[in-house]
């Protein structure tokens, strides 16, 4: 979940380097304007409506950076409004960061102390994660992780400055441990580590404080946020004086004998997405009818590919045989917007033929590989994979030259033009069989009535998670 201070659509979502950048000319243009005084306050701000009314002390844990230095902004501030607060922290302030070495002086000079454990059998009210933020470039090891340790199974709410200490700001992946969050409280952009991978997992409820920084000022960056559905998401209304033939036939190939459910959920969800007749190419040609659909056609794959369509899509319950390579083959000479998912992907990822095939395509072409194809596809472990979703989303729309979306926690979805946006919608619900499946079609049946592909491929993955 997102809370902005207004509604946002699109926003841009900011790398590490990014956001240092930012922080550099916001002290050039404005020396005097403290950005770490101004998120000190917003945490304190924030931390007053979280922390739970058992009186008990707030407990902030300092890092040896600039994260640590806004965590004692906020400890000054709590204290001056009456809460108890309890800093834990070994940062040397003679090594510190210059605005954060003038937080540290700030809360000795309130009567603040240093605390170099976490007190035990001591219940708090709050835990606030000033360790690390985007700055993190290490795995977290040692005494820093025993603290997390300890903190995690305090029975109270959890915010985190900036990043939940141990989430990779960048790629989303966990640096050695890392503290789940209930509350994260961003700050000038959201990071893309928020919104993928471990992400989501670990930021809890996302909150984002741009610090009054002039969003023109903001450096230009490729990624955005997927959090609506932007004007160019929609298709345009329809008129009353309409036919089926306006809004487009796709066709849908797949369904091998034990597999036929796949190519069925696909075509209901095209046809859920508003596109005027769907063919099904079947493998196994003695489903002729959907009763759950009776608007489904069928026909045999190869005739299916000899026909005109406005949108193909190939690959639900394909599986891998001869018959289906073929069927992949004639389908990448298809003169449509094409979509490749499941088998069709297997079968590329063993193939460097049909894959260049797929590369030199004039029309549109959309993958929708999940991390275990993503892999294969580029001779990768999954692990590699989830621990750098957005290189290899990036990496897959290179190589195909196609818009993918790399499905997951936080779906990536990248452009062969280096722009990509990473969904908020969805969640665990979508784990299951047939979802991918659903998601083909989805993108099918908008293809099917003429959305752009890069807003098809981006609308159906939001609208994808947005429904349960």
């Amino acid at each position: 979940m997102l809370i902005f201070p207004h509604a946002l659509i699109s926003p841009p979502l900011f790398m590490a380097a990014d956001i240092r950048a930012i922080e550099q000319h916001g002290l050039a243009a404005h020396p005097k304007d403290a950005l770490m005084e101004k998120a000190g306050a917003a945490v304190a701000e924030l931390a007053g409506t979280l922390a739970n009314e058992s009186g008990a002390p707030v407990l902030i844990l300092a890092g040896p950076g600039n994260n640590g230095g806004d965590a004692l902004v906020a400890a000054r501030l709590l204290q001056a409004q009456g809460f108890r607060v309890l800093v834990v922290s070994r940062a040397d302030p003679g090594r510190l960061p210059p605005d954060a070495a003038h937080a540290w002086s700030g809360w000795r000079d309130s009567g603040g102390t240093f605390l170099n454990e976490i007190p035990r059998s001591q219940a708090f009210s709050l835990v606030i994660d000033g360790l690390f933020g985007v700055g993190l470039q290490r795995d977290i090891t040692g005494e820093t992780a025993h603290w997390i340790a300890q903190a995690q199974e305090l029975n109270c709410p959890k915010l985190a400055i900036d990043m939940p200490s141990g989430l990779d700001s960048d790629s989303g992946r966990i640096r050695g441990c890392g503290l789940r969050a209930d509350h994260t409280l961003t700050f000038l952009g959201l990071k893309p580590g928020l919104l993928t991978a471990e992400g989501p997992d670990y930021a809890g409820v996302l909150h984002l404080d741009t610090l009054g920084v002039d969003p023109t000022t903001m450096p230009a960056t490729p990624g955005f946020a997927l959090t609506h559905l932007a004007p160019w998401h929609r298709l345009p209304a329809r008129s009353q004086n309409s036919h089926k033939g306006l809004y487009g036939h796709v066709g849908l190939i797949g369904g091998d004998i034990g597999m036929v459910g796949a190519c069925l959920i696909a075509g209901r969800a095209a046809l859920k997405q508003g596109a005027g007749s769907i063919t099904l190419g079947t493998l196994d040609d003695r489903i002729v009818v959907d009763y759950g659909e009776p608007r489904l056609m069928f026909g045999s794959p190869e005739t299916l590919l000899g026909q005109q369509m406005h949108a193909l899509a190939i690959g639900p319950g394909l599986g891998q045989s001869t018959r289906a390579r073929a069927l992949l083959e004639a389908a990448l000479a298809a003169p449509c917007p094409l979509v490749l998912d499941a088998d069709a992907l297997n079968l590329l990822a063993n193939d460097q033929e049909l894959a260049h095939q797929t590369s030199q395509r004039s029309q549109p072409t959309l993958l929708t590989p999940h991390p275990g194809e993503a892999a294969r596809l580029l001779n990768l472990t999954v692990d590699d994979v989830q621990a750098n979703r957005i290189e290899i989303a990036h990496a897959l729309s290179q190589k195909f030259q196609a818009a993918v979306a790399l499905k997951g926690a936080g779906t990536v979805i990248a452009h062969p033009d280096g722009h990509y946006a990473i969904n908020t919608s969805g969640g665990p619900w979508l784990a299951q069989a047939g979802s991918g499946d659903c998601l083909t079609g989805m993108v099918a049946g908008l293809l099917g009535q003429g959305m752009a592909a890069s807003h098809a491929l981006e609308a159906a993955v939001w609208l994808h998670g947005s429904h349960r």
